[in-house]
């Protein structure tokens, strides 16, 4: 690694600036993530590599180091729980493809749709099983009990999820629930990991923990409404896909709760009859734009971020500090 702290020094900051000043990180992080892919079972080594490999940001463990050098700490052996942490993710991905039957994500094929369902549910068993056991192996009880917890949060958010799938009543409170649980609870999760191994108090890593929440929630609210309004090629994955599978997302929630009684009786007949088709997609989102829907779901993720930052006040300016706000608006403000 280079000598002394990464320096970002500019007030005018892009993400590939972060990047670029946080590369060595970046780059341990990858080799940790390939020695780690050593198993026995020569497909789970293929199809984790697929999905490793397919172009993902790492942005959560980019979080952990930005979090534990607040502070002053310099990352060395402990960027190991950034490529673990990125394990768990991958196993959500393999395990949501299946859940969502899609067919691609980061512009590729599916795991899914290459090896079949079975083998990508064992993969994602498999990194979840061998992220932990590798977190276990630091001895840390504080940070074991973080990991634990939000694994526990990530399943019960599935199975929320999985509940509100094509149930258009779904209260906006409870979809939150659900975006705490399967998004945000990972993103904070890393965050107050990096908080943990940084040295910083009980009260700072409970503010670096509500960072990452509330920046996890408002990335997931940023993906809904890329679903509806993102260019195809640059999204990865068919537009409009959560809704022809029946999700329920935010824009789609407040549209039924903004439109007439008449139009919100044809969807709602729709969504629960498993009837829309791709022809219905333009009418919606033309639908979403008249009643302000995209507009709200883009205000609520901004409160969100806007939220997330009140909770790095207490931490004095650094270039990590700098760095943290400039991945917040990176995650809302993305067209991936």
């Amino acid at each position: 690694m280079a000598n002394g702290p990464p320096q970002v020094v500019s007030t005018s900051l892009s993400m590939e600036d972060v990047f670029e000043a946080y590369r060595n990180d970046l780059e341990e992080i990858e080799a940790h993530i390939r020695q780690n892919l050593d198993s026995e079972a020569p497909l789970i080594n293929e199809i984790a590599a697929h999905i490793l490999s397919s172009g993902g940001k790492r942005i959560r463990p980019l979080l952990l180091s930005l979090c534990a050098r607040l502070n002053g700490y310099d990352p060395k052996e402990d960027l190991v729980l950034g490529s673990l942490i990125e394990f768990i993710h991958t196993a959500t991905l393999l395990h949501d493809d299946v859940l969502d039957e899609a067919d691609l994500r980061r512009g590729q094929q599916t795991a899914r749709r290459i090896w079949g369902n079975h083998a990508s549910i064992l993969v994602g068993d498999y990194l979840y099983s061998r992220a932990m056991q590798q977190i276990a192996a630091f001895q840390n009880h504080e940070v074991n009990d973080v990991m634990a917890i939000a694994c526990r949060k990530m399943a019960e958010g599935e199975i929320l999820q999985l509940c509100a799938t094509r149930q258009p009543l779904l209260t906006e409170t409870d979809y939150l629930r659900i975006v705490e649980y399967k998004t945000g609870a990972l993103v904070a999760s890393a965050c107050k990991v990096g908080a943990i191994i940084g040295g910083t108090s009980p009260a700072q890593q409970k503010g670096l923990y509500q960072f990452g929440l509330y920046l996890g929630i408002a990335f997931q609210l940023a993906d809904d409404l890329l679903d509806y309004t993102a260019n195809g090629d640059n999204l990865g994955k068919a537009l409009g896909q959560d809704l022809m599978q029946g999700m329920i997302t935010l824009p789609l929630l407040h549209l039924l709760r903004s439109c007439s009684v008449e139009e919100r009786q044809d969807l709602v007949q729709k969504i629960e009859s498993k009837s829309i088709e791709e022809k219905d997609l333009l009418k919606i989102t033309t639908m979403m734009a008249r009643y302000g829907s995209l507009e709200y779901t883009t205000r609520r993720s901004q409160e969100y971020i806007d939220a997330a930052l009140l909770n790095l006040a207490p931490f004095e300016d650094s270039s990590a500090k700098r760095a943290l706000t400039v991945v917040a608006d990176y995650m809302v403000n993305r067209d991936r």
